[in-house]
């Protein structure tokens, strides 16, 4: 491969992703644009600006952009309209907010002639395959570089060392090994890696970023109401917010009642198990209350058909296929589905729970004269049951008189 002249950095400011930048630019030579991303990580965005001029960067060459609303609406909404958990239980946070960062950079490299692109992901970890799909499948002939497959260092103090060496500052705490590594962004944050690798050994509280213990959460439960239109959430105890600002609302309600922690062991598309302690409190909450207007709104074999197509959802976005045809295509059905699902729904958070009270909708299903024990004025007549479920029984009770023989 030819050396890159000039390359997009995803670029935090944090020691790691600016020792890349400086080893960008001393092993290839090559002009690097930066581009950090506020995704509501929690984060003060602006040393990071600081740090890369400080590195030689040139002003225009420092792309800081805040798109919290964007990732929100185009990128996790549209994943809660499919339910999506993947293996059961994990809400996807890291993995749906990849193919974002990776399109920023590569618009970027599109309109200032840049011809590689690189990212801070190891070679153990999923995000350097979501990254890399992702910049394949919007930009075919583009480089990519990826450092920790590359680069010679060895251990922790090696890359210290080079860090001293070019001047890059080194905070305190970066000085001895972390407890362990933190992604963050408006829908989650988790942590995994050192004092969390032995999946037998409960997780420390200082763990947790984003929410209180259900132990120390109130005695009183929280009752909130959500509203959705088309299967995306629209307001919150009738005030209409924006995608961000509704997601932060109830990350905010989630906190505060201990809600969204998991400890999960999943597998790894690289192919190993890997221990992360995740934290989804506004999604916890977000995806109880898309069921339960679903539960009214939809029809039964939509439903169910939804219920079938998650999981390969669920894969593709956690391995890294957002930018795919496959992905799209069930993005379509999905949203098909959406058209009706509207109307608002009722909670109780507590203590770690998230407890459906009430759903209401102009667009229901749900006819109470139909599963009424009153009297139903004729609109179901209960002997046409005998018929169905003896046409259901028919092949059992086949079956059953030739087992008898045998």
């Amino acid at each position: 491969m030819a050396a890159p002249k000039k390359v997009v950095l995803a670029y935090s400011g944090g020691l790691d992703t600016s020792i890349i930048l400086k080893w960008l630019q001393t092993e290839y030579g090559c002009e690097v644009i930066t581009f950090t991303a506020d995704l509501g990580q929690g984060e003060e965005l602006e040393p990071a600006r600081k740090k890369a001029l400080l590195l030689g960067i040139k002003p225009e060459n420092i792309f800081i952009e805040d798109v919290r609303e964007e990732f929100v609406r185009d990128y996790v909404f549209p994943m809660f309209r499919a339910n999506t958990v993947y293996e059961g239980q994990y809400l996807l946070g890291t993995s749906i907010a990849r193919p974002l960062i990776a399109k920023k950079q590569i618009d970027i490299a599109n309109r200032l002639g840049a011809d590689a692109v690189s990212h801070g992901s190891t070679g153990k970890g999923n995000d350097q395959v979501r990254y890399e799909l992702s910049y394949y499948a919007l930009k075919p002939d583009v480089k990519i570089i990826a450092p920790w497959r590359e680069w010679k260092f060895e251990s922790r103090n090696a890359l210290l060392a080079f860090a001293e060496a070019h001047q890059i500052p080194i905070a305190k705490d970066k000085r001895g090994e972390a407890p362990f590594s933190v992604d963050a962004n408006l829908l989650h944050s988790s942590s995994e890696g050192k004092v969390l690798e032995d999946p037998g050994v409960e997780a420390d509280e200082m763990v947790y970023q984003r929410t209180i213990s259900p132990e120390a959460a109130p005695d009183k439960p929280t009752t909130v109401a959500i509203g959705f239109e088309k299967g995306d959430a629209v307001s919150i105890d009738g005030k209409t917010l924006s995608p961000a600002d509704l997601l932060a609302a109830l990350n905010k309600l989630g906190h505060d009642n201990g809600i969204g922690r998991l400890d999960l062991v999943e597998n790894r598309f690289v192919g190993m198990k890997s221990r992360g302690v995740y934290e989804t409190p506004g999604g916890t909450i977000l995806l109880q209350a898309h069921r339960a207007i679903e539960s009214i709104t939809l029809d039964r074999g939509a439903a169910h058909l939804k219920d079938e197509l998650m999981p390969r959802y669920a894969e593709l976005i956690y391995n890294g296929f957002w930018f795919t045809p496959e992905r799209e295509m069930l993005q379509a059905a999905i949203d098909h589905s959406q058209k009706m699902v509207a109307g608002t729904v009722t909670l109780k958070l507590y203590k770690g729970n998230v407890i459906v009270t009430g759903r209401e909708s102009p667009y229901s299903l749900y006819a109470k004269d139909l599963v009424t024990f009153e009297e139903d004025g004729g609109a179901y007549d209960q002997k046409d049951a005998g018929g169905f479920i003896k046409l259901n029984a028919l092949r059992l009770r086949t079956l059953a008189v030739r087992n008898a023989k045998a």
